[in-house]
């Protein structure tokens, strides 16, 4: 078709902008029905006239004119022919309404079928066959009511659709598509494929008798303006549907039309003579026919695009706007000659600005569909520049699956498009090739190589190199470049979907390293990295920590893929690893990620073949090479890591793997006797101390591998710490080293006594080296080298653990090793807790440094030794009662160690409830004892009430499975709150433990809180009842002891005294000053009555009709199907800008019945209200489409974009 002969032309932004309301709710509506019955009926038109509408549909018009006559023209052709009023289907025998309902709903009937059995009863009776399809749609939407032939003869579409309305079900909120469950998608597909089958196979007939398909169209029109939800979705979405259909046909016309008008041209070019003047006849009258069909599709996709579409695609309703906006991109692509242009692509632009990201997708989704043709591509360049910003801001949607679609969509634009994207605005997906969502950061990746596939191109072309090795080349070039991240494990799952055969290359990868002089030194490193996160991810086929949804299991195919390429790297690095070890033995970065690989082989292989056990020799001289030559703890872990694995005993050369590494420490081992007697004596100079500390180091690292009891060190390194800490040279290496060694070999002794059966003597002997490390350990608790210091406690911590009451109980002949911790003992613990771990200096120290790491690595190791000290408690090594040091610092420190003190409490009442519960009140009453021998201060009592409240929380919803730890919790604190004082001290100092205790109360069964409250008057002196404590206290007790304790308890409510009103308090307290006379009982915060409004479709109570809002408002009072999206008024707005305007925000106000007047007549109420609240309240339910750009000028580049409505919090409206 030809662009001047657009359908659509017509329909520019300002010929439908009506003053910013398309369809006033309820004033407009009722103008229009008054007006339909008024005037004249629109005369039926004559089909010898279609050729005189071609010209006029193309000149633009005021839409209501022919908006009115297309409404009322079935109405009206009903009342020429008048008929016996009958039941509904009742005068023809087919196919009913519940027939077809069923054939859709089920999706088991073939439609074709169903759309000829109704096709059949429409030609003998069209009223009778439209009102067969028209009661269908009714039932489609859920309504109950049904239209009578009555109704059909004598009644406009208005009045049906009102009457329908109060015949509405309102028995629940769900309608047939909006049915959760795989019914709603059966059904939708059902409806969805009976409108499309239904326009086919009316294409060549009666889509054209002007009757049918303008009736039906007249019907969903004006069930589409319906403020039922149910009724304007389900018409939305047939008219849709519909005009999809109607689109193909326009389509097909158009192309019968051109081919029908080459062969008139054709035959009409001849000479006179040659000429057949029947053909030519012929072929003009069939032209003609062409033409008026086309004029009749097209008028009635006029008055589809501009009834339905242009009002629904910003309706309120996600699911009506994601339907338009998927039928338009259908249309765009379908129809390229009267869609493709600026006035349909503006609803796409505006659309990238919705809320609701399904909406946003279906729009993505179709841009997509459009940019896959190259020949769209030219009349996409406007609409490409407007909103290209828009497109990269959204690769940071807050919906992941949003942000893949969008990626790939740009991938289209760069690829498609001449200008594609220059290299600032390809920064803003780069960064995504890290992102924690694997399928973002897949399409990131596709995209990065794409990009790449272009350079990689001309410079094989510059430098004649292979393309893998060039790939790899400017992949290093883009880790080192990008300034986004560290990890390469995440950059290589990124593109493994893409360029797995180019990342499994080994050979390219370990030729760029072999050779001399190939890759600069950081590039080097680099490409090692990369490497072994190519290996791992080959040997695993698993994506890296964090991009895991769930375990996926592997299907056989990926088993046997990941077995073939396990095999296949093993083949290729066994030789290999050992020259690469060679090669970078000395860089200790580059040889800590070498030792990895072979974590990743197939070592079976190493026995397979005799040829491969040199290598494996060669590869065990290599890592004791590496260990005699590094003290790096990142190389000597990665030996030890290693050394493990190759001692394994399901390897058949683990005795060689042994044989060489107790060849090592027997080096080693002699190396440091060669020092020792010199450091006991102290006589060794500091390249000895040096040397003895270096050889303890790797013996130290070598122990948590390998059984290193057989060189009896232990003696010598508790030797060693004891001469160290007489004379104060406190050597850090070598203590540290010292302490391990001296550890590990208590650990492996242990394990060595589970295997076999040691004699008493041994067992004797052992636990005596035991309280020896002890008490050595604990010497070092109060050294001030800190490394040593901490050492020493982490590995106390796991050996009191290994040699506890409960690592025995299998072992009844081990109860002899059961060692535990001495009163000193658990005193220095627990003073090294609160000195060095819930401790500030440090942190300060590190603050005024600015060092981040730094702060990283030492709140690992203090989290690292409190999960130390919380197992000795959980295990039972220490009391429950030493738990009190670490719950009192749970708010305090809740950032930090919050996880890790909260299952430590979790633990414990799985322990011991009751216990445990005075463990938290002795917690409490130490932190208040503590505030009263320093500066008494109120605002440390509202820290410990805010601790209180957090401690109570802990205990779980189900009051009746704590009820005795409950009772023993407020028995100890009212006991603690009522001691008798002290000489110095004021008579009762802690009555005020009472307001700490009040956070428990609401914990407690009513019958407790009586048998409390007893026992609370029988503690307490006799003027205790006139403190603000104790009136507090007792308040909370009483809080629910009222005349309906039953219904309080159910709403959360709290019964106040009159004469003492309770005062509302925060939630959080800790920077607000407190008043002990008028405190908040616990209840006060959840005495909150919801400001959310009652859902649709939930109540019978009739609406009040909206007040009329003052002069110059009446945009604002938009019906709530608008969305708010506001159209731009010409074409030239679109062209200069793709800005959106901000709807005016509407006031929600609720009319009480107490404002209603009683003395309404009833007659006058009939008339005015009209519509049950099963009808969307507008004001209730308005959500206005903001101006989205807002939301992403002033954020950061790589902060994902928050497009919730976000106008008023619902806090906000609690507390309104």
């Amino acid at each position: 078709m030809a662009s001047g002969d657009s359908i659509l032309d017509s329909l520019e932004l300002d010929d439908f902008s009506d003053s910013g309301s398309d369809y006033e709710p309820v004033m407009e509506a009722t103008k229009r029905k008054k007006q339909a019955a008024r005037g004249p009926q629109p005369p039926k038109r004559p089909r010898h006239k279609a050729a005189s509408r071609v010209t006029s549909s193309l000149i633009p018009t005021p839409p209501d004119h022919s908006l009115q006559q297309q409404r009322h023209l079935w109405g009206t052709s009903k009342q020429a022919s008048p008929r016996p009023v009958t039941r509904v289907n009742e005068g023809i025998q087919g196919i009913s309404a519940e027939n077809i309902y069923d054939a859709v709903r089920s999706g088991k009937s073939a439609m074709v079928t169903v759309v000829d059995e109704w096709l059949d009863s429409y030609k003998r009776s069209r009223e009778e066959g439209l009102l067969v399809l028209i009661n269908f749609i009714v039932q489609s939407c859920g309504c109950k009511g049904v239209v009578s032939r009555e109704m059909f003869d004598s009644m406009q579409n208005a009045e049906i659709i009102s009457k329908l309305t109060k015949e509405f079900n309102e028995d629940s909120v769900n309608y047939p598509l909006c049915t959760p469950g795989p019914q709603l998608k059966r059904f939708k597909a059902g409806l969805s494929e009976f409108a499309q089958v239904l326009v086919r196979s009316c294409r060549n007939s009666l889509i054209y008798d002007e009757y049918l398909f303008p009736s039906l169209l007249a019907l969903l029109t004006g069930l589409s303006d319906s403020q039922v939800r149910a009724f304007r979705h389900t018409s939305t979405l047939l008219a849709m549907k519909l005009m999809t259909g109607l689109v193909e046909v326009a389509v097909m016309v158009s192309v019968q039309l051109q081919t029908t008008q080459r062969r008139y041209d054709m035959e009409n070019s001849k000479r006179a003579h040659d000429r057949a003047s029947d053909r030519v006849e012929e072929l003009q009258a069939t032209i003609n026919e062409l033409r008026e069909n086309r004029e009749e599709v097209s008028s009635m996709m006029n008055g589809t695009f501009r009834g339905v579409f242009v009002h629904r695609y910003r309706d309120l309703l996600l699911d009506i706007r994601a339907a338009c906006i998927e039928e338009l991109g259908r249309w765009l692509k379908t129809d390229p000659e009267d869609f493709l242009n600026d006035g349909c692509l503006k609803y796409l632009g505006w659309t990238l600005y919705d809320k609701q990201s399904p909406v946003r997708l279906q729009c993505v989704r179709a841009l997509q569909g459009l940019y896959q043709e190259n020949e769209f591509i030219g009349r996409l360049e406007l609409f490409t520049s407007r909103f290209k910003e828009r497109m990269l801001s959204m690769v940071l949607d807050k919906d992941p699956d949003v942000a893949v679609e969008v990626v790939n969509l740009l991938l289209l634009i760069q690829q498609r498009t001449e200008e594609g994207l220059n290299e600032e605005e390809c920064g803003h997906i780069y960064p995504l090739v890290y992102a924690a969502h694997r399928g973002l950061a897949s399409a990131a990746g596709t995209f990065l190589f794409n990009k790449l596939k272009v350079v990689i191109a001309s410079d094989i072309q510059e430098n004649d190199k292979s393309s893998n090795a060039a790939f790899f080349q400017i992949l290093i070039s883009f880790y080192i470049q990008s300034e986004f991240h560290e990890h390469g494990a995440y950059l290589l799952d990124s593109l493994w979907s893409v360029a797995g055969s180019e990342l499994r290359d080994w050979e390219t990868m370990t030729t760029l390293l072999l050779q001399d002089a190939g890759l600069a030194y950081e590039e080097e490193g680099v490409l090692i990295e990369l490497m072994m996160c190519a290996i791992r991810q080959a040997a695993q086929a698993t994506p890296p920590v964090g991009r895991t949804h769930g375990k996926k299991v592997l299907s056989m195919k990926d088993k046997k893929v990941q077995e073939q390429d396990r095999r296949r790297l093993t083949t290729h690095f066994i030789p290999l690893l050992p020259q690469l070890l060679t090669k970078y033995s000395a860089d200790a970065g580059k040889v800590s990620i070498l030792l990895k690989a072979p974590l990743h082989f197939d070592l079976e292989m190493y026995s397979s073949a005799p040829r491969l056990e040199k290598h494996l020799d060669l590869l065990l001289s290599q890592i004791c090479a590496i260990v005699a030559k590094h003290t790096e703890v990142t190389v000597l872990e990665a030996c030890t890591h290693l050394a493990s694995t190759l001692c394994s005993d399901r390897y058949t050369f683990s005795s060689r793997a042994h044989l060489a590494f107790s060849q090592l420490l027997d080096v080693l081992t002699e190396c440091f006797s060669t020092y020792l007697s010199d450091l006991l004596q102290g006589t060794a100079d500091d390249d000895d101390i040096y040397s003895a500390a270096t050889a303890l180091k790797r013996i130290a690292a070598l122990s948590s591998a390998k059984d290193t009891t057989g060189w009896k060190l232990f003696d010598s390194c508790l030797e060693l710490l004891k001469s160290r800490m007489e004379s104060r040279e406190l050597d850090k290496e070598l203590m540290v080293s010292a302490v391990k060694c001296a550890a590990f070999h208590l650990m492996w002794a242990k394990l060595n006594a589970v295997n076999s059966t040691p004699t008493e003597v041994e067992l004797k002997r052992l636990k005596k080296e035991v309280r020896s490390f002890c008490r050595v350990c604990q010497t070092c608790l109060s050294l001030n080298q800190a490394e040593v210091r901490d050492q020493a406690f982490e590995l106390l911590c796991d050996l009191l653990l290994f040699y506890s009451a409960s690592s025995a109980r299998s072992e009844p002949a081990l109860q002899t090793l059961v060692h535990l911790p001495s009163d000193s003992l658990r005193s220095e613990m627990s003073a090294f807790l609160l000195d060095y771990v819930f401790s500030d200096t440090e942190d300060a120290e590190l603050n005024v440094e600015g060092d981040e790491e730094m702060k990283i690595t030492l709140l690992r190791r203090k989290r690292n030794q409190l999960a130390g000290y919380c197992k000795l408690v959980i295990y039972g090594v220490l009391d429950l009662s030493a738990a009190t040091d670490v719950f009192k610092h749970y708010s305090k420190y809740f950032k930090d160690f919050g996880d890790i003190i909260k299952e430590t409490v979790s633990k414990s009442k799985l322990m011991n409830p009751i216990q445990s519960a005075k463990t938290v009140c002795l917690s409490l009453q130490q932190l208040f004892s503590e505030m009263l021998t320093e500066h008494h201060s109120m605002q440390d009592l509202v820290e410990i009430r805010d601790l209180a409240k957090r401690l109570a929380m802990s205990f779980g919803i189900d009051l009746h499975r704590v009820r005795k730890p409950m009772v023993a919790l407020h028995m100890d604190g009212i006991r603690f709150a009522f001691r008798e004082s002290q000489e110095g001290e004021k008579q009762h100092p802690n009555v005020a433990f009472l307001e700490i205790l009040s956070e428990f109360s609401f914990k407690l069964v009513q019958q407790d809180r009586a048998q409390l409250a007893a026992f609370l008057k029988s503690e307490c002196p006799r003027t205790a009842p006139s403190w603000p404590s104790f009136r507090l206290y007792q308040r909370s007790l009483e809080a629910r002891s009222s005349s309906k304790p039953r219904e309080q308890e159910q709403r959360g409510g709290v019964i106040s005294s009159h004469d003492t009103p309770v005062a509302k308090r925060r939630r959080t307290t800790a920077q607000a000053s407190v008043s002990s006379t008028a405190t908040g009982s616990w209840l006060d915060s959840s005495n909150i009555h919801s400001g959310l409004h009652t859902p649709a479709l939930t109540s019978t109570v009739q609406r009040q009709p909206a007040k009329q809002p003052a002069s110059g408002k009446n945009t604002a009072a938009a019906s709530d199907i608008g969305g708010g999206l506001t159209e731009l008024e010409s074409e030239d707005e679109f062209s200069s800008g793709s800005h959106m305007r901000k709807g005016k925000p509407i006031p929600r106000r609720q009319l009480s019945s107490s404002q209603t007047s009683p003395a309404l007549d009833q007659q006058d109420l009939n008339s005015h209200l009209t519509l049950l609240s099963l009808i969307e309240d507008n004001n209730a339910e308005r959500e206005e489409i903001e101006d989205y750009e807002s939301d992403f000028e002033h954020e950061s580049t790589y902060t994902l974009p928050s497009t919730r409505h976000t106008s008023a919090s619902v806090l906000d409206e609690l507390f309104d």
